[in-house]
Formats: structure tokens, C-alpha cells, sequence
């Protein structure tokens, strides 16, 4: 199912995100009938409703999709209190299997769910330790998440679904994201390192995602954890520099993670003075030709 036709029906959650909304754009234009499973009431025939907080789904509308493409889950950015914390976890646990226990009691399953997961599965590294997707978990809020995470596809997996985590870096789009939140901020000459600024972001180009998904779908072998990342992470300081040069705008400043500690506390710690460099070896070894390898080429979304 690779090249310009990738027919068939593919359902997707968290389709108005950043990730999903792009994924359902570039799908549609392969020629592909795109379900989105939404929490608004459905006002199309190519709308599904669910409610995963309180385990609501419809299911009957899940038969005979081919693909189903799982996104959905709380934003992680922000002050991490309690609640914040128990809604993500819950969000992505309850969700994921939710619609993994749908899909298995259907009578025509999908031969594929892919399911949106994250590099936060391997903790906190030191900066020339290279991990790939056989290593075991690291420690913390983010790690024991995923595990959880991914673990909730268990029925699908059970049922004999084809099975995919899609262990997804920080994305790098031109405009929204992350890139989109701090432009400004750069724009005004206040880019700054964060921290030491050894700490390693594996990143991934939204241009590259589309792409990824179209080469797994066409994959039968690949299976498991899938590490969606550019084979070329960079620090904190070498991604404070290229984002400058979008802007054209100098970086002298560095936060200090004291004070980054003191403002964002546990958030902090693990989203941004925390890191791994993750190889994307399934990938790699697989033979995918990565597009966007360069931080300076995704950040210009050519």
C-alpha cells in the first residue's frame, strides 16, 4: 500500500491535533476514505463519537476500517499538578483501551491499529547514551506513563491485530507546536538554553509523520514500538541556535534549571531538563529513507 494510492478506510482519534490533522489531510490526498472519531456529537457520516473518560464508543461505526491511527490524549504541556497528571494518564490508558477492546469484539477488524506513543518511554539519559526501541524503560511520571500506554492495546494485541506504538518525538512544525508557542518569544530576542543545554531532544519533522505511517501501513513485518525520530537528535543548546536562525535573532540568554525547577517543578525536570538520544533503528533498519534529517529543513517546513 505504498506510492500514490493508499486506498482504504483508515479511522483516526485526535484528528483536529497538530499530528492528526495533517495525518488526515495527507491520507485523504493518497486517495484514502478517512474516518475521524471525535468527542463532539457526529454530525457526518464520516464522523464516530466516543467518549473514552466515560468508556463510550461507537462501535458498530469501527467495522471495516482497514487502519485505525490512535492520537488521542491531554496536552503534556503545562504545570503538572494532581489533576493535570491523573488526566494525562487517564486520557491515554482509559482511551487507548477503550478503543483497543472495541476494536477487538468487531466483526471485521482492523489489520492495523497504530497507536501514538512517546520517547518519554525512555527516561532521563546521559547525552552520549544512544537507546533504541529493545531498551528497557526509564524512570519517572513520563516512562511509567507509557508503559501503561502502550500496554492498553493488550485486547487489540490479544485479538490479533497488527499492533504499532508510534513512540513519537518533540514535533517540529513550522507553525504550531512547540516551535509555534516559543517564536514569539525568540522573535523578540529572549530564545534562551535551557538549563545546561546537553540535554538531547529527539525530535521528528510533522512533514516526516504522514510519511512514516504510509511506510508502516505497507509493512506487515513491523510490529511493537516504533521510534518516530529523526536519526539526528541535537542538545537543548543546538536546537536554542537553529530556531534563532529562523528568526534571525541572536540566543545569548541561558535559564538557569534552578529557576526552571522552581517554576515548572516536576514538569520541568522531565520535559525540559531531561532527554534521550533515541535512534530511530526500527526504522533505519527496515530501510525507510528519512526526509527531513536536518532540524534547520524541518524548521523551515520545506
Amino acid at each position: 500500500m505504498r506510492g500514490d494510492d493508499l486506498g482504504g478506510r483508515y479511522a483516526i482519534t485526535g484528528s483536529t491535533g497538530l499530528v492528526g490533522s495533517r495525518l488526515a489531510g495527507y491520507l485523504e490526498g493518497k486517495g484514502a476514505r478517512v474516518t475521524r472519531i471525535v468527542r463532539s456529537r457526529p454530525t457526518t457520516e464520516d464522523h464516530i463519537g466516543w467518549d473514552p473518560l466515560r468508556g463510550e464508543i461507537d462501535a458498530g461505526g469501527l467495522e471495516g476500517h482497514d487502519v485505525v491511527v490512535h492520537l488521542a490524549g491531554e496536552p503534556i504541556a503545562g504545570l503538572w499538578t494532581g489533576r493535570k497528571k491523573v488526566a494525562i494518564v487517564r486520557s491515554r490508558v482509559e482511551g487507548t483501551r477503550l478503543l483497543s477492546e472495541a476494536l477487538a469484539g468487531l466483526d471485521a477488524p482492523p489489520r492495523l491499529l497504530l497507536s501514538a506513543s512517546a520517547v518519554g518511554y525512555y527516561g532521563d539519559r546521559e547525552p552520549d547514551e544512544v537507546v533504541v526501541e529493545g531498551d528497557e524503560p526509564g524512570i519517572g511520571f513520563l516512562a511509567n506513563t507509557v508503559v501503561a500506554w502502550e500496554g492498553a492495546t493488550a485486547p487489540a494485541i490479544a485479538a490479533g491485530i497488527r499492533v504499532v506504538h508510534l513512540r513519537f518525538g518533540v514535533v517540529i512544525a513550522e507553525t504550531g507546536g512547540m516551535v509555534g508557542a516559543l517564536r514569539p518569544l525568540f522573535r523578540l530576542g529572549l530564545g534562551a538554553v535551557m538549563g545546561g543545554g546537553d540535554q538531547v531532544m529527539s525530535w521528528v519533522a510533522l512533514a516526516e509523520i504522514p510519511r512514516v505511517v504510509e511506510y508502516l501501513v505497507g509493512d506487515d513485518s513491523i510490529t511493537g514500538p516504533v521510534n518516530v525520530v529523526s536519526p539526528n537528535p541535537v542538545s537543548n543548546a543546538e536546537f536554542t541556535r537553529a530556531l534563532g536562525r529562523m528568526v534571525g535573532r541572536p540566543t545569548p540568554f541561558r535559564i538557569p534549571a534552578w529557576l526552571l525547577r522552581g517554576l515548572g517543578g516536576e514538569m520541568a525536570e522531565e520535559m525540559i531538563l531531561s532527554g534521550a538520544r533515541v535512534e530511530p533503528a526500527r526504522l533505519l533498519d527496515s530501510g525507510y529513507d528519512f526526509r527531513y534529517r536536518d532540524l534547520d529543513l524541518a524548521l523551515s517546513g520545506s
